[in-house]
């Protein structure tokens, strides 16, 4: 509504609005998005056509900073996760118009642009179902439950053998007839699913439970693995080959994806892997097997597994063998590897039997290592407040 019409544009509640100088106007031509404060509101102002808007700076969906995103068309996105508002309006992209926030007037006067204080209408959030991996974990009764992740990158179409898989096989069939336990196996290879786009590098806040990219993209098949780490699984058994000294190019993909996991620690004390016990297999043709088995052990700690007594089975030819020919017939013939891994979900399974009966993770638990320190320098109410949000 234009400044100069009849009737004076006031806020929702009818109370006159309180205009403020935010500088000259053609200064917000170029850039024509950016974020500004409003005595202490978060603004995102824009010039589309040379038309000004002023819309709330906090999107609907996780707070991110609207005015530091990017126009589209007529449309401010969200440089989080990519929710659209009307520059003007504050409503919704087409679709999804319920989802509005607020508006604040805008006039220009003696070359300058005057935006009111208080907004003249207000957030509305349509509603929306919970993505189904939001809820909270919980083990339902009964047998021990094996998820395996084979993490070799094979042509699904045009399989061979792969030693880690060949053994994460042999151990998870262990589980189901020795050991009277439900398993099952996620062969990333044949998964669609988006590398880490790095949101948390944006702000921790961006980086969500779920991913936010699974939250966008119902195609992301990393919902399987999600689905199986944090709601199904008791025991985790990871195979990985060693590719120049380090883990798979898919186990690292799939990892990435995992921060929002840990992120759940950062930003809300919140423990998603609780009496989880996890274990690996590591094969290749080079060496490095303790380094490649420590990165592992590291990164599913921070997440919250712990590990039995000996909790990896490895097998490499070496650095200076280039035999690779025979590796696979090795492996397959070889009765102590794969008596190794049986062994090793048997391990497993013993340390979650004793987890699950003690409930040694249950109660609540504090933020570890570096989270600790934070929560100690900001005091025990900064820790209290942390679990409450």
């Amino acid at each position: 509504m234009s400044p100069r019409s009849a009737e004076p544009e006031r806020t929702e509640d009818a109370e006159p609005l309180d205009w403020i100088d935010v500088g000259a106007a053609v200064d917000f031509h170029d850039p024509p998005l950016r974020q500004i404060a409003v005595g202490r509101t978060r603004v995102a102002v824009s010039c589309v056509d040379g038309t000004f808007g002023a819309i709330s700076g906090v999107c609907n969906h996780a707070g991110g900073p609207l005015g530091e995103g990017r126009l589209d068309g007529a449309y401010v996105e969200c440089p989080w996760h990519y929710w659209k508002f009307h520059h003007a309006t504050g409503e919704g992209e087409p679709g999804f118009e319920a989802d509005r926030v607020p508006r604040h007037a805008t006039k220009v006067e003696g070359g300058h642009l005057w935006i009111s204080r208080r907004p003249v209408t207000t957030r509305s959030k349509a509603p929306h179902a919970p993505h189904p991996l939001e809820r909270e974990p919980g083990r339902a009764p009964g047998p021990l439950r094996v998820l395996g992740i084979s993490t070799t990158n094979l042509d699904v179409r045009r399989p061979r053998y792969s030693t880690s898989e060949a053994l994460l096989e042999t151990a998870l069939e262990h589980a189901r007839t020795a050991l009277g336990a439900e398993a099952r196996m996620v062969r990333l290879a044949a998964l669609s699913f988006r590398a880490c786009e790095g949101f948390y590098s944006r702000s921790a806040k961006a980086c969500t439970w779920p991913c936010s990219i699974t939250q966008m993209d119902p195609g992301d098949q990393l919902t399987e693995v999600y689905e199986g780490l944090v709601h199904w699984a008791d025991v985790l058994l990871v195979a990985t080959p060693i590719r120049w000294g380090a883990a798979s190019a898919l186990y690292f993909r799939m990892i990435e994806r995992m921060n929002c996991i840990q992120n759940q620690i950062t930003l809300r004390n919140r423990v998603l892997i609780r009496d989880k016990v996890a274990a690996f297999v590591i094969t290749g043709g080079q060496d490095n097997v303790q380094a490649v088995a420590g990165q592992m052990l590291g990164f599913f700690a921070e997440l919250g597994f712990v590990f039995p007594p000996f909790p990896f089975v490895a097998h490499s030819r070496g650095w200076s063998a280039e035999d690779m020919e025979n590796n696979t017939a090795f492996v397959r013939s070889n009765r102590a590897l794969h008596d190794g891994v049986r062994q090793l979900v048997e391990r497993a399974a013993r340390m979650s039997e004793a987890l699950r009966g003690a409930a040694v993770c249950s109660a609540r638990i504090e933020r570890g290592g570096r989270k600790a320190q934070r929560a100690a320098l900001a005091g025990p109410a900064a820790a209290d407040g942390a679990e409450s949000e």
